[in-house]
């Protein structure tokens, strides 16, 4: 591959990117990345920020800013350590369990996964091409 056609595969990366990221937030009224934030609480239980930055692959300040918005709408709750204090304990609360089961059954009734143009082997194969790029 030369590198024009590098570039228009990174080219079209970013536009489907752009693109489905609009079309998830318009569909759950959540960010794809606090999205993702809640989903990780919600199967962890409550962790550091730095676990939460791990996981997400984002830097601290962005975790922060996620977490900021998601404390003003009640979806996570955080505390200091007590025994290390500079670091921060994340907690999902009831109100944020509710979203995200509100958010699936939507999701399972609109049937937003059958508006992707691929089968179900197709984003299978997409999400391993992806995950791999990504390591």
């Amino acid at each position: 591959m030369n590198l024009r056609e590098l570039s228009k595969l990174f080219y079209q990366l970013k536009l489907v990117n752009q693109e489905l990221t609009t079309k998830f937030e318009k569909a759950t009224g959540l960010s794809l990345t606090r999205y993702e934030l809640m989903l990780i609480l919600n199967e962890k239980g409550p962790c550091s920020q730095t676990v939460l930055q791990n996981e997400l692959k984002i830097d601290s300040a962005a975790v922060t800013r996620h977490l900021k918005v998601l404390e003003e709408k009640k979806y996570v709750t955080r505390e200091r350590n007590k025994e290390n204090n500079r670091e921060v304990f994340v907690a999902i609360t009831p109100t944020a369990s509710q979203a995200l089961a509100k958010c699936e059954s939507e999701y399972a009734s609109a049937n937003l996964c059958t508006q992707l143009p691929l089968n179900a082997a197709e984003q299978k194969t997409l999400l391993e091409l992806l995950t791999k790029l990504s390591q």
